[in-house]
């Protein structure tokens, strides 16, 4: 069984026991999570489409971690101008571990 889910304006497809990395998400480590955006759950043959969403469906996921990724660092040169900036950028995540898919 497997479902794809929306959250931080990405989407993912998710089963039980995985873990990902998604966007910030409020909650402290050990915190169970409801993810209500499902736009499909499929178990075998049996595949429920949403229009956008599949009602009553939900994904049930423990927060494992709150950090930040690795830095990303942006360059900006103009030739023949002295113009340089380098900047860098470490995105917050939230690691999710899938515990159940409620269809």
């Amino acid at each position: 069984m497997y479902a794809i889910i929306r959250t931080g304006g990405k989407q993912y497809q998710v089963a039980a026991g995985d873990t990902l990395r998604v966007e910030k998400l409020q909650g402290e480590v050990g915190e169970t999570v409801e993810l209500s955006d499902v736009l499909l759950v499929a178990d075998g043959d049996d595949v429920k489409v949403g229009k956008p969403m599949v009602g009553g469906a939900r994904v049930v996921a423990k927060i494992a971690e709150q950090g930040k990724a690795k830095k990303v660092l942006v360059f900006k040169k103009k030739k023949r101008k002295g113009y340089r900036v380098l900047r860098g950028h470490r995105q917050l995540f939230t690691a999710l571990s899938i515990e159940e898919i409620i269809a």
